[in-house]
């Protein structure tokens, strides 16, 4: 064979494979799926239909779920109302320790919940918590709880709930470890455990009878373990009195790690 048949004969060859390649798609059976044996990165992860962009072979991403609020169980976070946007979540360290960690969230209805302040160093009651609150047990009652009303010793620094101020809230003598009391309630939430909502903070009524405890409230921190009570640093109950609002109907969700993960 001559030279010019033969390059005419590799010509006519070359020009049937492209053909043949424009056709089927490089890895591809002609209907852009991925051949078995493809390895990763080759042209068969893409469809042949160049106008769609879209991958062969892979499932369409998952839709995105609003965030949860970390380390809460499914039971704890069905015990936050429906219409709760604003949630206070206490963490204590163990189920008898009096230190735990305060973050406040906010719901949207498209991100779900998101930290809006803290984390915060907390203390809680000296024995730490209890699923059954008594009077002077010195723990603290696990829960989800209502925060509706505040007051202080010190004038309302602009706060949405209603603020009771009174010098009735001046706090005297010591507390469980010796350390003085004193600005111990300059400002106060009151916890809705055993309280009648809608009232001053300083009102003692006790729906569930007396021995079951009340007078719980968010305080400022004395330097030690409370009665029963949460307290924050004195700036931290500030700004958490100018971030709560009643038309998010705030909650707390409080108690030891391990019983917010039930």
């Amino acid at each position: 064979m001559s030279s010019r048949s033969a390059r005419s004969s590799r010509g006519a060859r070359a020009a049937v494979a492209l053909a043949a390649l424009l056709l089927t798609g490089c890895g591809h059976n002609g209907e852009g799926v991925r051949e078995e044996g493809d390895g990763p990165g080759t042209l068969a992860d893409v469809t042949t239909d160049a106008g769609s962009g879209a991958h062969a072979g892979r499932a369409a991403p998952a839709p995105v779920r609003p965030r949860e609020i970390p380390a809460l169980g499914p039971g704890t976070r069905a015990r936050v109302p429906a219409a709760s946007t604003q949630v206070l979540v206490v963490t204590g360290e163990g189920r008898d320790a009096s230190r735990s960690t305060a973050v406040l969230y906010t719901r949207d209805p498209a991100q779900g919940w998101t930290p809006a302040g803290g984390p915060w160093p907390a203390r809680n009651a000296a024995r730490g918590w209890t699923d059954e609150h008594h009077a002077g047990d010195l723990r603290s009652p696990v829960g989800v709880f209502g925060l509706t009303d505040a007051g202080g010793r010190l004038a309302d620094p602009g706060t949405r709930l209603t603020y009771d101020r009174t010098s009735a809230f001046t706090a005297r003598g010591t507390g469980v470890e010796g350390e003085p009391l004193a600005g111990s309630f300059d400002y106060v939430v009151a916890v809705n455990y055993n309280r009648r909502p809608g009232t001053t903070p300083l009102d003692w009524t006790r729906p569930l009878g007396a021995g079951r405890g009340g007078g719980i409230w968010l305080h400022v921190d004395h330097g030690g373990p409370t009665h029963g009570c949460v307290a924050l640093p004195k700036e931290r109950m500030r700004q958490l009195l100018l971030a709560l609002d009643p038309a998010r109907t705030p909650v707390v969700v409080m108690g030891d790690a391990a019983a917010l993960a039930r």
